[in-house]
């Protein structure tokens, strides 16, 4: 086996597609239970429309998507295609638990469907499997509920009741908005003062943003969202929010008590429900084995490859955490995995084969419709700033 990919999202699958245009043998192991990524998992009440932007994946566009239909149909049944049109050879539901050194120079890949060797990984993991809740003083004695975006459960649920939204990104907007109206009241509180983008994003800016991200990771810090680096889009909803005082932001509470939250000064605010919109954390634990982070908590990178172990590319991660980025971090894991095992493909494979068939032809790409000025860096799931 050439390459083990790890995830099947936006990063996994076009690092797929470049790999099968260069016919080394590979494989992509992911552990969701269907084609879709970390989006099939997305709450009903996110809506295609209400997306930061989709960038479609290489060489097969997503278009005519009904901006009504919840983003996790649209984008699954997207991917669903996508792995069939160009027939990657994705299996699942597959579990990778830990990459370590493996015998003559290769990465032993270890999974609940057994064992792979493996020339090179890309590792496309993404952030949805793990889901970051800060710690305050008195969280375990709140009596009511605590839940994350990642299962969030729609507005309704939290009908009559008293909410706290923590957090600073697109999803704690996107929860306040939605779920205002149902509530009996609501309070927004971030530890840094939201700041909202008017006008266009374009290229430039969005050259600045990645910028900031990727000297992070080349430094060996572990990535900030390029979300967090750039604002937050400032649109209708938004303003109207900001008019009503939904989005009235206030700053982190002290500490949490059995029936609400405290400042610092003594106020309060009693609620039934703390819902942490505080973001996620890149999923790097199968990577462990191989020691790739440095004293500062990071993994430095290369553009997607990892200083420590040039045979690991991490796709979806730092600057390329967003749909555009994740396109081209495919692209460019793959061509750097070539140079470095050459043209000659291995011959070792999987325990169990995995798929062949010969490259699918590539359609001409078309410029691509997005719903936001923001899309070109429409993040995946990603650090939230609090």
């Amino acid at each position: 086996m050439d390459v083990v990919v790890v995830g099947a999202g936006q990063a996994g699958l076009s690092a797929a597609y470049h790999l099968r245009r260069t016919g080394m043998d590979f494989v992509v192991l992911d552990h969701a239970p269907a084609p879709g990524g970390a989006w099939q998992f997305r709450w009903p009440s996110l809506t295609y429309g209400k997306v930061n932007g989709m960038h479609s994946l290489p060489g097969m566009e997503l278009t005519g998507a009904d901006p009504s239909r919840p983003s996790s149909e649209v984008v699954a049944g997207y991917f669903r295609a996508y792995e069939e049109r160009f027939a990657l050879p994705v299996r699942r539901p597959v579990d990778v638990r830990a990459v370590r050194e493996g015998e003559g120079g290769r990465l032993r890949v270890e999974t609940s469907d057994g064992t792979w060797s493996a020339r090179a990984v890309i590792s496309a993991t993404g952030t949805w499997d793990r889901p970051f809740r800060p710690h305050y003083p008195g969280q375990d004695t709140f009596l009511g509920e605590q839940p994350h975006t990642v299962r969030y459960p729609g507005p309704e649920y939290f009908a009559g009741k008293r909410v706290v939204v923590v957090g600073g990104g697109i999803s704690a907007t996107q929860h306040l908005l939605e779920l205002a109206p149902y509530a009996a009241a609501t309070r927004w509180v971030t530890r840094r003062e939201p700041v909202f983008r008017e006008g266009p994003f374009g290229e430039e800016e969005g050259r600045a943003a990645v910028a900031l991200v990727d000297a992070r990771v080349r430094d060996g810090l572990p990535p900030r969202s390029v979300v967090s680096v750039t604002g937050l889009p400032l649109n209708d909803a938004i303003r109207a929010g900001l008019a009503d005082g939904t989005l009235d932001r206030h700053p982190m509470f002290a500490r949490i008590t059995p029936e609400g939250v405290e400042w610092a000064d003594g106020s309060r605010f009693d609620a039934e429900v703390i819902l942490w919109a505080t973001g996620f954390r890149p999923a790097l634990e199968h990577l462990r084995p191989l020691g790739l982070r440095e004293p500062g908590g990071g993994v430095r990178m290369e553009d997607t490859k990892v200083v420590r172990d040039p045979r690991v590319h991490l796709v979806g991660y730092g600057p390329s955490a967003s749909t555009i980025g994740a396109n081209r971090a495919g692209r460019s894991a793959v061509r750097d995995i070539r140079a470095l095992l050459g043209e000659a493909p291995s011959s070792s494979s999987s325990p169990t084969p995995s798929p062949t068939s010969s490259p699918a032809p590539t359609p001409t790409p078309t410029p691509v419709a997005v719903p936001t000025p923001a899309a070109s860096l429409a993040p995946g799931p990603a650090p939230a700033t609090v």
